[in-house]
């Protein structure tokens, strides 16, 4: 079993509370809007991470991270990208790369409005974690922790709020 914990839109910050979050699980899945490369740096200090750029990254984050993660844990595929919509309100180019890559678990991040649902048209796990970055209106800082092993992804999804604003 891997623990994943899944987060985005951090835009320079990583917030301190997130570290005995970070402590906790196998790996980081960042969605996008990393903000300063050094956030991403900071959490590779204490777990692998995986991520995507987003839309306010610049040249240093694009040079290191992709728009789009593509891969599988545990017979599992998994899509990470920053801008995407939600089920039934995709942006074309998201719909597009689910119609292609099938993935069982489609995560993203932008809106900075936490999303956990499934996608009975496209059969997939949607994940938004909202945002845990300061900059933004989201008024709380949230971040997703959850589970995947052979047997499927673990029903025990943990949301992580932070702080009122």
């Amino acid at each position: 079993m891997t623990k994943i914990l899944i987060l985005s839109d951090t835009h320079s910050y990583l917030d301190p509370r997130l570290k005995k979050h970070i402590q906790s699980v196998d790996m980081v899945w960042h969605g996008g809007d990393i903000g300063n490369i050094s956030v991403m740096d900071e959490i590779n200090t204490l777990k692998p991470v995986i991520g995507v750029q987003g839309n306010i990254d610049d040249h240093v984050v694009k040079a290191e991270y992709p728009k789009n993660q593509i891969f599988e844990l545990h017979g599992k595929k998994i899509i990470i990208t920053h801008i995407a919509g939600y089920p039934k309100r995709y942006k074309p180019q998201a719909i597009n790369l689910i119609q292609k890559e099938r993935p069982d678990i489609f995560i993203c991040g932008h809106s900075h409005v936490l999303k956990v649902m499934y996608d009975e048209d496209l059969k997939h796990l949607h994940i938004n974690p909202g945002a845990c970055g300061k900059h933004g209106f989201h008024k709380v800082q949230t971040a997703v922790k959850i589970k995947i092993s052979e047997e499927g992804i673990s029903n025990d999804v943990e949301i992580i709020e932070l702080e009122r604003r």
